[in-house]
């Protein structure tokens, strides 16, 4: 048990072009020796190369044959996922307000023009002109006591709905959005181990 090494693979790690990958950035490692963990977290596994572009995959084998030439009698367990995902970071290029006002409006332009063009296909406006004449036995043609609460009903639930006031966390639970983007995440990812993971895929004539 004295010469028994735990590795647990992260998930996704973050690095610079041109970084060096240590076992330290892209595994959890767990030993009785304190000093032997300090030792492994130190060895390099990968230096990222202009080819990469964005994403590095580093398969549990790397990180086994690393380990074993530090110290081949130690016992090494692996745990967790069997590979990492590397994402290499390059530096984000400031967008001009321009384009960025002019994004905003194209979004906002376009979703209240759905809401409209909804609320026209449902004959939301008769709905309400319907109720309010139920409610108080009058006809009138903008019925605003309702409208208006239901606007701003409207505008409530969106937030509720996405969980979000500007930058703020309502509260814990995610959105229906993030859980969709997490699972958009997660096929990503899995695309990736396949196909960037070049020892998961050998030709046939390959030894």
């Amino acid at each position: 048990m004295a010469n028994t090494v735990f590795i647990k693979p992260r998930h996704r790690v973050q690095v610079e072009p041109g970084a060096a990958v240590t076992l330290g950035q892209a595994a959890q490692i767990a030993a009785a020796d304190g000093e032997l963990v300090e030792r492994l977290r130190a060895v390099p596994l990968y230096r990222v190369q202009p080819s990469d572009k964005t994403i590095v995959i580093i398969d549990m084998m790397q990180m086994v044959k690393a380990v074993l030439d530090v110290d081949e009698s130690l016992d090494v367990q692996m745990v967790g996922p069997s590979q990492t995902i590397v994402e290499v970071v390059y530096e984000k290029r400031k967008v001009p307000f321009v384009v960025f006002l002019l994004v905003w409006l194209l979004l906002f332009v376009g979703s209240a023009m759905a809401i409209m063009n909804f609320h026209e296909d449902v004959s939301m406006q008769r709905v309400h002109r319907h109720l309010y004449e139920m409610i108080t036995g009058q006809t009138v043609d903008k019925p605003l006591l309702l409208q208006i609460p239901y606007s701003l009903g409207l505008g409530i639930g969106m937030i509720l709905f996405f969980n979000h006031w500007f930058r703020k966390r309502i509260n814990e639970e995610p959105s229906p959005l993030e859980v969709e983007m997490f699972n958009y995440q997660q096929a990503i990812d899995q695309y990736v181990i396949l196909h960037e993971n070049k020892e998961s895929l050998k030709p046939l004539d390959d030894a």
